[in-house]
């Protein structure tokens, strides 16, 4: 917890520095076996739905 100010100093470094999350993406055909991806510990990264798709 903290001001704006300081909880901006966590993506300008990131910024600076070129460091990133690696993801998968998950479009809305594939959402069922993402979370079964997930109960399964088989997710290397995190993964990001992708709300435009069905």
């Amino acid at each position: 917890m903290g001001e704006i100010r300081q909880t901006q100093e966590i993506p300008d470094f990131c910024a600076a520095h070129n460091l990133g999350a690696e993801v998968e993406v998950a479009d809305g055909a594939h959402i069922n076996e993402a979370f079964d991806r997930v109960l399964a510990s088989d997710v290397r990264f995190r993964f990001v739905l992708d709300a435009t798709t069905r």
